[in-house]
């Protein structure tokens, strides 16, 4: 059980790993060795065997197995990624790599995405350790590379090159579910993740006709473009319902004594309040144009454009997606996956669903645990090629006022203490009894 050098324990870790820096930018910029090391030095004085692997030099991943009391009993995997996105110091409030504990809150860039958990998990770990407790099942602990860009480094290398280490594990467990959702009239919800939406970051390319800026050119890269764009852009998604989102909406309708009518589900949303966002970016697919590339001079009009658009799409939503991209773009304009990876659905009502749910109200008897979907992704995509259903389940308790979502890759990430001794016990019930 999570005992007092444990909540200790986690403060540090959070903050020592904040302080090593494994910014990804992308296209392999990006060193998590460090980290790696940091945290298999904890596993191994937990009595572990942790593993460290590398697709790339400096790359690093580290997996250990825990032995549980039933041999009988799948495995369960809990996973958390050590790189983090870029932060400019010059926009914070503290150092975003200075790990600073100040007025009851840990600061830095991973605070919530997501070195707290790979804390959490440490202190866990250690706390069995000190205490001869063993899990029900056996844990795999995986500490990844390379989640803020392809994972191709990190947890697709590991489904891909070393499944044997993942033998036996049929679920999975990692960010972002379990954290407190004020709803601003006073009810405290916890979503436990369900379900990931896809991932379909596309490159879009117009090729025309180069000439003088000048001159009449009805073949202009950059006009089929942008046309291209703005339809993208404009589009309205149908809404398109998924098991977990219907879960979510059932059991937020009934909170808040709403009849469930899913035949004007924009309707019902609006009814929700503040707790509609937990549902509105997963009703739809969706397609973001982020970034233009075109021309080089003011008077040349280039002879190729280019766009990237992150698109998501819903479990079972892919062929519609393909469709209505092919229709938005027309004849002149071309696209194609950069990076492409697969929609979640894992079931509400599971054993371990259950568990998660009963561990959350045990700690937080005044909270409310309904299920949602991601509207983004995490590693638990490339770790369901090896067969493991994911949920999102890292639990913090968080004060009102505290806007969780808008600190990932945000301005001033933190994490109070105290979510962070909640998450501890909580985590620690759940792999203890799942």
């Amino acid at each position: 059980m999570a005992d007092a050098q444990a909540l200790e324990e986690v403060v540090g870790f959070t903050s020592d790993l904040i302080r090593i820096d494994t910014t990804n930018r992308g296209g392999g910029d990006c060193r998590e060795r460090p980290a790696a090391e940091y945290a298999a030095e904890r596993l191994a004085w937990a009595g572990l065997e942790p593993v460290l692997l590398e697709r790339t030099p400096g790359r690093t991943n580290v997996v250990a197995r825990i032995e549980g009391t039933d041999p009988s009993a799948d495995a369960l995997l809990v996973h958390g990624h050590l790189d983090v996105v870029p932060a400019r110091a010059e926009d914070w409030s503290v150092h975003p790599f200075s790990g600073e504990v100040r007025d009851g809150v840990v600061w830095g860039r991973g605070a919530v995405d997501m070195k707290n958990m790979d804390a959490m998990i440490l202190a866990v770990v250690r706390a069995w350790a000190r205490q001869g407790l063993r899990p029900r099942r056996d844990v795999v602990i995986a500490f990844t590379a390379d989640e803020e860009a392809s994972a191709e480094d990190g947890s697709g290398f590991l489904a891909d090159r070393h499944a044997g280490l993942f033998e036996g594990c049929t679920e999975g467990v990692s960010e972002s579910g379990a954290y407190t959702f004020h709803d601003g009239a006073g009810r405290q919800i916890y979503p436990i993740a369900a379900g990931e939406r896809g991932t379909a970051w596309l490159r879009l390319s117009a090729v025309g006709r180069a000439g003088h800026g000048s001159r009449v050119n009805r073949e202009n890269a950059v006009t089929r473009l942008a046309a291209a764009i703005a339809r993208i852009g404009a589009h309205e998604w149908p809404v398109r319902l998924t098991p977990t989102v219907r879960a979510a909406l059932t059991e937020l309708a009934a909170l808040y004594g709403i009849e469930t009518d899913l035949r004007d589900v924009d309707a019902l949303v609006d009814k929700l309040g503040p707790a509609a966002r937990l549902v509105e970016a997963t009703l739809r697919n969706s397609a973001n144009p982020t970034m233009l590339e075109a021309g080089y001079k003011i008077n040349v009009i280039p002879g190729e454009a280019v766009a990237h658009v992150d698109g998501r799409y819903l479990p079972g939503g892919e062929e519609e997606f393909r469709a209505t991209l092919d229709e938005l773009t027309g004849p002149d304009v071309d696209w194609e996956f950069q990076h492409r990876e697969v929609a979640l659905q894992s079931p509400v009502d599971s054993p371990s669903f259950a568990a998660m749910r009963a561990a959350v109200e045990e700690f937080a008897p005044e909270g409310h645990v309904v299920p949602f979907c991601m509207p983004g992704g995490t590693d638990a995509k490339q770790f369901s090629r090896l067969g493991i259903t994911g949920y999102g389940f890292s639990p913090l308790k968080l004060p009102e006022g505290f806007d969780y979502n808008a600190l990932f890759h945000g301005v001033d990430e933190r994490v109070p203490v105290e979510a962070l001794h909640f998450g501890v016990r909580v985590l620690d019930r759940f792999l203890r009894t799942a």
